[in-house]
């Protein structure tokens, strides 16, 4: 891909810089709202299913120094633009991308062998909704070459016990995140609905769990990104820039 058919993109008030597709798969809101919402403390070797460019993977680097972060993504032309970004933030010391594909985890990854597990799984179940005809874009966001099921089963087995699991996936879908974590014993604990307007029905939802964790779950304050004007809610904007 030609320079002309990227774009340099600035996040978290230019600590971040992501080269970018004009055409194919680009990073998002949902994806500074997954890496702001999995809960890292300390040095953690954190491990992002299905990382895309490497935004958040990146994202996660950023914002905790002390974490070292392993990407895994199965389409080589994301894996050659995700390593381009770490290259350009300086951050080869802590962030890494591994070809692959996350059906076949137990072959590349080690079992138990992370803090964190994040992901951004692809949103459309098979057979639903349009197909978008780019094929970056229709691998990343429908459920084509993996399901919500293989991502879930990849993260418990790399997760450690007592690991976190961090995903953002549509509100409509929220049963099938909730209900396929606790099938892989990644026990839900922290949910969070989001929504475009204060009175619009919750577009995402982000959820965390932990490994064999307990029954016990925290319905966390609903998170608008728009304020009536149209303009970002200080607590987007804050999430956003700092």
């Amino acid at each position: 891909m030609s320079a002309q058919d990227e774009t340099l993109d600035s996040f978290l008030r230019g600590k971040l810089s992501l080269l970018q597709p004009k055409r194919g798969y680009r990073a998002s809101l949902d994806a500074v709202l997954l890496a702001r919402f999995a809960t890292v403390r300390g040095a953690k070797k954190i491990l992002d299913l299905g990382s895309g460019n490497g935004a958040v993977a990146l994202m996660l680097a950023v914002l905790h120094p002390a974490a070292r972060v392993v990407g895994l993504e199965v389409q080589e032309s994301m894996v050659e633009r995700a390593r381009r970004n770490i290259e350009l933030n300086r951050l080869g010391d802590r962030v890494r991308v591994v070809s692959g594909d996350v059906r076949r985890a137990k072959e590349i990854l080690r079992p138990e062998s992370f803090d964190i597990v994040v992901s951004n799984p692809p949103y459309g179940a098979p057979r639903s909704g349009r197909v978008n005809p780019n094929a970056e874009k229709r691998i990343a966001r429908h459920e084509i070459l993996a399901t919500l099921a293989d991502f879930l089963a990849a993260a418990a087995y790399a997760l450690r016990k007592g690991g976190a699991f961090a995903a953002v996936f549509p509100a409509s879908r929220a049963i099938d995140l909730l209900a396929g974590m606790r099938q892989q014993g990644l026990e839900p604990k922290r949910v969070r609905f989001v929504h475009s307007g204060a009175a619009s029905p919750a577009s995402l939802v982000l959820a965390e769990g932990r490994k064999e964790g307990g029954r016990e779950l925290e319905i966390l304050p609903p998170l608008v990104v728009y304020d009536e004007t149209g303009k970002y809610t200080p607590e987007v904007s804050a999430l956003l820039e700092e």
